[in-house]
């Protein structure tokens, strides 16, 4: 099966556009994702990567102009009869290396957190999910010592209202995302 997704973005200062289209291969799946930057000023390489990845296992991805490679994978095991979802992340062009874990406890609460290698940068979460309608995230990162706040709600159907607080750069950030119905 193939699978197609284009999207959009506008701010008064830029424009920007993405596409992916992805094949199924068996367990495997093949993805090749472009920018704006791939085909604007005439077609090139630039914005163009291509990954492999088999879903829950792993992934590897190439960004093609870049010669960067990326390497995911990913495990579950079970805590107290609780899944714990872990994550190993390396990018060799910038040689960072990222863990990530998340323990869900039931179908409305989480505990993740995520941590870098090297630089000793760790956060910390605790999502909630209230009826399944409203998401609230409450985030800290140790290496700022600061907290921040999130909270999503579905609306009209598909659309997406999402406000956010980070309290070190004292911003707030308000966006609504909206599905469409169409093709």
């Amino acid at each position: 099966m193939m699978k197609a997704s284009f999207k959009a973005r506008y701010e008064p200062d830029k424009a920007a556009a993405a596409s992916t289209i992805s094949v199924n291969a068996g367990d495997f799946k093949l993805r090749a994702s472009l920018t704006d930057a791939t085909v604007v000023n005439g077609p090139s390489l630039n914005g163009l990567a291509i990954a492999v990845e088999k879903p829950g296992f792993f992934i590897v991805d190439y960004n093609v102009p870049k010669k960067d490679i990326r390497f995911q994978f990913m495990n579950s095991v079970r805590v107290a009869e609780k899944p714990l979802n872990l994550t190993y992340i390396h990018s060799k062009g910038d040689g960072r290396t990222i863990l990530d874990g998340a323990l869900v406890i039931d179908s409305g609460n989480k505990v993740s957190a995520n941590h870098v290698l090297g630089i000793g940068n760790t956060k910390l979460k605790y999502t909630y999910v209230h009826e399944g309608l409203t998401t609230f995230e409450t985030s800290y990162d140790l290496g700022k010592n600061a907290w921040d706040f999130a909270v999503t709600r579905k609306v009209y159907g598909d659309d997406v209202f999402r406000a956010t607080y980070q309290t070190s750069a004292k911003n707030l950030g308000l966006e609504w995302s909206r599905s469409s119905k169409q093709n």
